[in-house]
């Protein structure tokens, strides 16, 4: 068998919506049937690393498994359209033309779908040949987003399964949404799942993009049959006999395909379902990548080779990378990607590792530095991120910074907007003999916006003290670090970064 048509499959919303006319579909009223979720989420890349992941091998795990099953439901637990750096050039509009040749019966928006802002996120929703849903996102008057379903209900072997979508809550501090208001996703989730019962659905799912714990207060709230989840990049099924919850890794590197055993009695008006699943954890390098997928995605490689290799500003300054360099002093290319980031966010100061840069290359004076030097040097994938915390933090983030300047770790700063003084023969936690936030001593009490990356806003690098009261997960962050220093260079045009003080070592 081929796709499971769009015309097989009922979409209604809550409002108005009668699920008797399913029984019009011609499908099985009652009986066994097994239906299949097929889950992933977290997808940035869009083609395989190492044999593993991406899109090419999930389209082919999905229609394999649409083949051997009409009833199978594909769910994308959200984070798509960015970071990447393909999206740095499209914003997203790539993945949006690939999940529409593998179409998700239904996609709830993570957190970087918002990354471009509104408008863009609308756009690319506008674009797609699936449903996304999210209950608990409003427009700042409370109305619904257009495009945005709350809900929608499947029919599967004479099965009604009700899916409900809700977004990260912190997508306002985390991402870029604009006006739009995100309400709680547990109460959301509950009272659309109970409106969905009361409707006549027989199985209800909660789509959603959640952390960790958000999961667990769903989980235990009872309201729902199935969790399919995104967010913290965990491989993880959980069940109880009552819920059953899964979250598929990331970069479609495992696939978690769920096989629920289903069976209908119907009594007159009264339905009564009984179903038991059974998990599969599918590893994408058994996978052959579909050749149609992989044909559009070896084109948008080309391309992408091509924005690479385009120039992005002149140098009048020379630029020195070296380990040795970037690791142990104040350096050019450091001052360079640290204004990058505090450019990028607004942010009163900017701070990142020296370990980050990675190219171990020196560029004259008068050369042309291209996008793909940028990704040379920042290779790791990292994303800008914000943190407020106080000068004292700041201060500690600093000496942590320092406290193995001896050895040359990768922890050693790079910054913007402060100036420090260093003596390094001091004990650690007391290198740092003084720090002036954009010319004024620093306040230990007060409170500055700091801009750096999710690595280290996670405690990387010894870097606990810049998480301060944010959650940082392995989802932190917005925008590609990479990304940010293209737009400051090409911004730039003409490079006259230098050394100029920034970090004085006594």
């Amino acid at each position: 068998m081929g796709t499971f048509s769009r015309r097989d499959t009922l979409r209604l919303g809550l409002a108005g919506a009668s699920l008797a006319v399913l029984a019009s579909t011609g499908a099985s009223a009652q009986g066994a049937v097994k239906v299949t979720f097929v889950l992933t989420n977290d997808i940035y890349l869009m083609n395989e690393e190492k044999g593993r992941g991406g899109i090419p091998r999930l389209a082919a795990i999905v229609k394999a498994e649409r083949a051997k099953n009409p009833n199978v439901v594909f769910a994308h637990g959200g984070d798509t359209l960015s970071p990447s750096l393909m999206a740095g050039f499209d914003q997203g509009a790539h993945m949006v033309d690939l999940f529409n040749t593998v179409p998700p019966d239904a996609l709830v928006p993570g957190n970087h779908e918002w990354d471009f802002g509104q408008e863009v996120f609308l756009k690319r929703m506008g674009e797609s040949k699936f449903p996304w849903l999210a209950a608990n996102v409003r427009q700042a008057d409370g109305s619904a987003v257009p495009g945005l379903k709350d809900t929608i209900v499947l029919e599967r072997g004479g099965v009604r399964i009700g899916i409900v979508g809700a977004a990260l809550e912190s997508t306002p501090q985390i991402s870029s949404p604009g006006t739009l208001k995100f309400s709680s996703v547990t109460d959301t989730v509950k009272a659309q799942a109970k409106a969905l019962r009361d409707a006549g659905a027989d199985f209800i799912v909660a789509l959603v993009h959640a952390d960790r714990s958000t999961d667990l207060q769903l989980f235990d709230a009872k309201g729902v049959d199935l969790i399919l989840t995104g967010h913290d990049h965990d491989l993880r099924v959980v069940y109880d006999g009552k819920i059953a919850m899964a979250e598929s890794g990331e970069d479609a590197q495992y696939v978690t395909a769920i096989d629920v055993a289903m069976d209908l009695k119907v009594d007159g008006a009264k339905r009564t379902l009984t179903w038991r699943p059974e998990f599969r954890i599918i590893d994408t390098a058994t996978a052959t990548p579909d050749p149609d997928v992989l044909a559009k995605v070896k084109g948008y490689e080309a391309q992408l080779s091509k924005e690479l290799d385009v120039p992005v500003g002149t140098l009048a300054v020379d630029l020195d990378s070296r380990t040795a360099s970037v690791r142990s002093q104040e350096t050019a290319i450091g001052n360079l990607i640290a204004d990058a980031l505090k450019n990028a966010t607004g942010a009163d100061v900017a701070i990142t590792n020296g370990g980050g840069i990675r190219g171990n290359k020196q560029y004259a004076a008068g050369a042309t530095l291209s996008r793909r030097d940028i990704l040379t040097e920042l290779p790791f994938g990292n994303r800008t991120a914000t943190t407020d915390i106080t000068g004292a933090a700041l201060k500690a983030a600093l000496e942590n910074g320092v406290s193995q300047f001896e050895n040359r770790a990768g922890r050693f700063p790079q910054v913007s907007g402060l100036t420090v003084e260093v003596d390094p023969k001091q004990p650690v936690g007391k290198r740092v003999l003084s720090v002036k936030v954009n010319g004024a001593p620093l306040d230990e009490a007060k409170t500055y916006k700091v801009a750096t990356n999710d690595f280290m806003l996670r405690g990387g690098d010894g870097y606990t003290s810049l998480a301060g009261k944010v959650a940082a997960t392995v989802d932190s962050g917005g925008s590609l670090m990479a990304n940010d220093v293209m737009v400051y260079a090409r911004k730039l045009g003409t490079i006259q970064v230098k050394q100029e003080g920034r970090i004085v070592l006594k």
